[in-house]
């Protein structure tokens, strides 16, 4: 089984964000990037996969150079090759283009990814190359099993969880649920060093067009500071409720 996984180079969400030129692009001076954890699950349930079934695992990500870190952990996690679509990820209908041209060269069984990045949260990533490539597709998928060329797998739907029967091959979009945190994977010393011998390869992109541009950033407002109302007070809190904060 050829198992795709698409992994997504993102901020840590403990990073201070800030924005240049005239808040036009983002600044990344000074931030760690990391996995994206969504992408972060269906590589784990990648790797039982490989463990369980004799997978071989493939990670992708559309990016510049300084993305390759992130594809040399995934690889000291376990997976098997890694390949870098050597552009700048401008947006979701270009990032699933180049996905979708490079998947279909290689006739993957099985195509994971995040249900959404948490940078941007488009969540329009997996759908889209699904689509491209005329596949059946999973969204907020939270645990699958694959027996053969059929794919038992279970998503979460408003009140509860949807259970679907479906054919290889297929893409699936993971959550939390597709493994649980505590089974997420450290490298460990040894697959470091393995992972610099295994192949990353950088294939330049195809020109897929972009749908959409970002023309500008701004951050949220600050919160401001907390009031603190005498608990017998009511009619005070009452007052700043309706007067400041507007929410009755």
């Amino acid at each position: 089984m050829k198992v795709l996984v698409c992994i997504s180079h993102v901020p840590d969400t403990t990073s201070k964000i800030n924005f240049s030129d005239n808040d036009t692009k983002f600044d990344a001076n000074g931030v760690q990037f990391v996995i994206n954890p969504y992408d972060e699950f269906a590589l784990t349930r990648a790797m039982w996969l490989k463990e369980k079934q004799g997978a071989t695992v493939t990670v992708l990500n559309v990016g510049n150079q300084t993305t390759e870190p992130t594809l040399r952990k995934a690889l000291a996690i376990g997976a098997d090759n890694a390949v870098r679509i050597n552009a700048e990820p401008t947006d979701g209908y270009f990032v699933a283009g180049e996905i979708a041209s490079y998947a279909k060269k290689e006739n993957f069984d099985l195509i994971l990814a995040g249900k959404e990045s948490i940078d941007y949260n488009g969540g329009m990533v997996p759908g889209m190359i699904a689509q491209m490539l005329e596949l059946d597709f999973v969204n907020a998928c939270i645990g699958f099993e694959v027996d053969g060329d059929s794919v038992k797998a279970t998503r979460e739907i408003d009140g509860g969880k949807e259970i679907l029967q479906a054919k290889l091959p297929l893409v699936l979009a993971g959550q939390k649920g597709m493994v649980e945190e505590k089974d997420l994977r450290i490298p460990n010393m040894r697959g470091i060093m393995m992972a610099r011998q295994k192949p990353l390869t950088v294939v330049e992109p195809t020109h897929e067009n972009s749908k959409t541009e970002s023309t500008k950033y701004e951050k949220p407002q600050q919160k401001s500071a907390c009031k603190m109302i005498d608990a017998e007070n009511l009619d005070e809190l009452i007052s700043l409720l309706h007067n400041e904060a507007k929410v009755i």
